[in-house]
């Protein structure tokens, strides 16, 4: 039996340029969780440790099925309340997170909520376990760009990724988004590898 492996399948989606591009994507499905605080702090890290207990449940249903998936690289979408690009100006703790991580296209809700079931009999004390969804989310047209280094110095990137945006008269569309490529715990912070994303639309240009 063949592993999918999402990364090699879907090498446009996870993969960008150190220069800002742009991309377009069709409806994706993801399990996700909802949260809000410091993404060092201890509700993150439950968070994340339910996000990944369910994604390996659902994997392991698809292996028994004969359709074994590699699960993919952890994802976040980040906001505050307000203007979505102004997550670095407030307190830590004020900032809200969406986490995900794709699934394949056979992976529906029922299976997603059978997994999440399975997993919360097992972790009865990882009660977030709950929380955890299945949804789809379809950003279409995009500007992304690889960010090298650690998470502190992204406003570099994200002043090209804006300075792009403005002279290829798009508007920013949608939330922050990053796909984290590389394991802070495994990595150098210099080497670090994020793709960052934003969904974009065209400016309309009024004649009058």
């Amino acid at each position: 039996m063949e592993k999918l492996d999402l990364a090699k399948t879907y090498k446009n989606y996870y993969s960008a340029s150190t220069k800002p591009q742009v991309v377009e994507f069709e409806p994706i499905s993801y399990v996700t969780i909802v949260g809000k605080g410091d993404p060092n702090g201890t509700t993150f890290a439950n968070v994340t440790e339910a996000l990944y207990t369910v994604a390996y449940g659902v994997k392991g249903f698809c292996k028994k099925a004969e359709q074994d998936f590699t699960v993919p690289k952890l994802e976040g979408q980040w906001w505050v309340d307000g203007d979505p690009r102004t997550a670095l100006d407030v307190p830590r703790e004020e900032w809200h997170w969406k986490l995900l991580i794709r699934m394949p296209v056979f992976v529906t809700e029922d299976l997603v909520e059978e997994a999440r079931s399975a997993a919360l009999a097992k972790k009865k004390e990882l009660k977030i376990i709950a929380d955890v969804g299945y949804e789809t989310l379809h950003e279409g047209l995009c500007v992304q760009m690889l960010h090298v280094g650690p998470y502190a110095t992204e406003p570099e990137t994200l002043a090209q990724m804006e300075h792009f945006i403005a002279q290829e008269q798009l508007s920013y569309r949608g939330l922050h988004h990053e796909i984290y490529l590389s394991d802070p715990r495994k990595i150098d912070p210099a080497k670090m590898k994020t793709i960052l994303r934003y969904p974009v639309q065209a400016i309309e240009v009024v004649v009058g």
